[in-house]
């Protein structure tokens, strides 16, 4: 790319695969892991947080592959401030080609009366020590003050100057909680660079979350204030309301570049097919007006924008959608395109399935054709991603029938097969959702409680695929369905087995306590 030499670097550290998992739901395979990790490394991102190494055997796994698939950016693994933390990340991340240890310990006076319980004195000697620790196992240390932002001053100053003699090559200040507004943020970071000694060694970093909807802004103010790594995630993806996403903090450095003379070495043309990666992966679904990846961030249904956008885009857009890797052509495929055409329309759209996924896809696409007069881009993305949700699911949708009453009965029948093996149901309902969705239950023999269900249709017309989003909670773990039918039914008990899939899945027990960011 060509840089302006007057422009300075940012480094961009995506955590989409640490801290975005940590959303309540979001949780990954290993496979959707390593598929994110190549779109991440494909696009430029410096810098991966694969994983928390030592929260389970799962974990230390996914940073472990991560790190021997990853041919260019650096693999980072979390660890907190404890011996065995750091020796299971440096363990994890001694097999990429460039691996970091990020370690992390609370600062401000809140954590360390109620969740630490350690006086300022024993917190500057953990950070010493363990600091140290990391950087005997690894060149690259990045530390972290946990809930930088609700510290005092002169107690974050001796906890960077500490970490960097300790020899911390990465200072990173969160705001944990995002308490931060921009001109507190800004100040933050300037008094600390310009009078901690040793500040000039290392590289400073933000890392915000969203609670009060300033994570980008805040990261941005943070880069003004002389930090140089923004830690952020695909979509926003993280706990609570997400952290920093890293295509808004791209793209506004890109297309403000007279105001922030930064820049990134982020192929943005990739930030689309990377946004709708990780929604598969995590079954979150993006919301319409997302900046940037949204499915309205470049739609104009107002006459006036119209006119203006027929004259001139720049009327109306301050970026194209090519610049963030979006087709402004969506109408290209239908029922008479055959498999040749199909499997070009899914690499342009950013997939690449197997044989046996791209067969089923392509048949369910044929099936959609023959019931749809229009098959757009995103039938086809919700359509790709909800048969590779489905991959490996126990428990399968072969038949059902639902008979609904105006005042009376409303009945689901219901055959699915688990683990290839035919099982029927029928149950009555209050609607004919809630027959489905107890019919399930019954042919499951689970009862997870249902935190949400919602229906969007994927595109315009009577004729569009209804978007299903189901999310299940039971026995502690949270897990989200996704499925696109035509039918809002079918897609409704497709996204709840989706879910329920998920939900039964085995996971490792997490690390106990509280995690950086």
């Amino acid at each position: 790319m060509s840089v302006d030499s007057n422009k300075e670097r940012v480094f961009i550290f995506d955590t989409t695969l640490r801290d975005g998992e940590q959303s309540p739901g979001a949780t990954m395979t290993l496979e959707e892991k390593l598929q994110v990790a190549e779109s991440l490394d494909e696009m430029g991102v410096d810098i991966i947080e694969a994983g928390f190494p030592i929260a389970s055997n799962g974990d230390f796994e996914a940073v472990v592959a991560v790190a021997k698939q990853v041919k260019n950016a650096t693999v980072a693994g979390l660890a907190r401030a404890i011996s065995a933390d750091i020796d299971r990340a440096g363990e994890a991340v001694r097999h990429a080609q460039k691996g970091r240890i990020h370690t992390f310990v609370s600062t401000s006076p809140i954590h360390l009366a109620h969740q630490m319980k350690k006086t300022e004195d024993e917190v500057i000697e953990i950070i010493a020590r363990t600091v140290t620790q990391a950087r005997n196992l690894i060149d690259d240390v990045e530390w972290s003050a946990m809930d930088a932002t609700r510290t005092p001053m002169e107690f974050l100053k001796r906890c960077v100057e500490t970490a960097i003699k300790a020899g911390a090559t990465t200072i990173n200040l969160p705001d944990t909680v995002g308490y931060a507004v921009p001109e507190e943020h800004f100040a933050m970071f300037k008094e600390i660079i310009e009078t901690v000694p040793g500040a000039d060694k290392a590289i400073f970093s933000v890392h915000c979350h969203d609670d009060l909807g300033m994570a980008v802004a805040n990261s941005l103010a943070g880069v003004a204030g002389g930090a140089r790594q923004v830690e952020c995630t695909i979509n926003g993806l993280g706990e609570r309301a997400g952290n920093a996403a890293l295509e808004e903090v791209v793209m506004a450095l890109r297309t403000r570049g007279d105001a922030m003379p930064y820049y990134t070495e982020i192929d943005s043309t990739q930030l689309s097919r990377a946004s709708r990666i990780v929604s598969a992966a995590s079954n979150f679904p993006v919301q319409y007006n997302k900046a940037i990846v949204g499915k309205n961030a470049f739609a104009h249904e107002s006459g006036i924008h119209q006119d203006g956008m027929l004259k001139n885009a720049e009327t109306y857009e301050i970026m194209t959608p090519a610049s963030v890797g979006i087709k402004e052509t969506t109408l290209v495929m239908g029922k008479h395109s055959g498999r040749a055409a199909f499997k070009d329309k899914l690499k342009e759209l950013g997939y690449e399935l197997g044989d046996n996924a791209f067969q089923e896809a392509f048949q369910r696409f044929k099936d959609l054709a023959d019931r749809k007069k229009h098959v757009y881009d995103a039938d086809i993305v919700a359509l790709v991603d909800d048969e590779v949700g489905s991959v490996g699911d126990r428990i399968r949708l072969v038949d059902m029938e639902v008979v609904s009453k105006t005042g009376g009965t409303h009945r689901c029948d219901l055959t699915v097969t688990i683990d290839g093996e035919k099982n029927s149901v029928s149950l009555e309902g209050t609607g004919s959702v809630d027959a489905i969705f107890n019919a399930i239950k019954a042919v499951s023999g689970q009862n997870p409680h249902l935190v949400l269900y919602a229906v969007d249709g994927v595109t315009g017309g009577t004729d569009a695929q209804a978007s299903a989003h189901v999310r299940l909670e039971m026995n502690g773990r949270i897990a989200s369905g996704n499925a696109a039918e035509p039918d809002t039914l079918v897609a409704s008990a497709r996204a709840y087995l989706n879910a329920l899939n998920r939900v039964m899945i085995e996971r490792g027990a997490s690390a106990q306590g509280a995690l950086a960011g």
